[in-house]
């Protein structure tokens, strides 16, 4: 709730909208999901982050940016809860998350598994060049008509 002392809720998650996922930066944490609730418990700040797999090396990093922005607007304390329950998958993509990975030239998550089109001609042409990508939730794939590789965002 908010009060004289901090801000709203929908203020948190706006700041929240603007912290970047440090692996693929076109895309907030917001977009990507990961944030799961942003409440108040008396003056403490609590923010519910779930990793987009147990091993994600880069949630050491989402916590600290998480906390940082946060206390760059004066919210003086905040904790962080990790939420594994449950496990995030992409369809937490927010739809502006999944046209900002396509504007990128990332193509998003598709139920079939595999990307329905090139990001950067929209071909529907495409080859899977490897299984694993620049990080582990991405894969290589190339354009048959452009040529271009790009990443696809798996399904997890």
């Amino acid at each position: 709730m908010a009060s004289p002392q901090h801000p709203s809720i929908g203020q948190v998650w706006a700041w929240l909208d603007a912290v970047p996922d440090p692996e693929i930066p076109v895309i907030s944490l917001v977009d990507l999901g990961v944030i799961r609730e942003v409440r108040w418990e008396a003056d403490e700040l609590v923010v519910a982050v779930t990793p987009t797999y147990s091993g994600c090396p880069a949630t050491s990093v989402i916590n600290l940016d998480i906390e940082t922005a946060l206390r760059d607007r004066g919210v003086g304390k905040v904790r962080l809860e990790r939420r594994l329950a449950p496990p995030w998958t992409t369809d937490w993509l927010s739809e502006s998350g999944r046209a900002k990975l396509e504007a990128y030239g990332i193509a998003p998550p598709q139920p079939a598994g595999g990307p329905s089109r090139c990001p950067h001609c929209g071909a529907a042409s495409v080859s899977l060049v490897s299984q694993f990508g620049s990080t582990p939730c991405k894969a290589q794939w190339r354009c048959d008509a452009c040529l271009e590789p790009f990443d696809y965002f798996k399904c997890i």
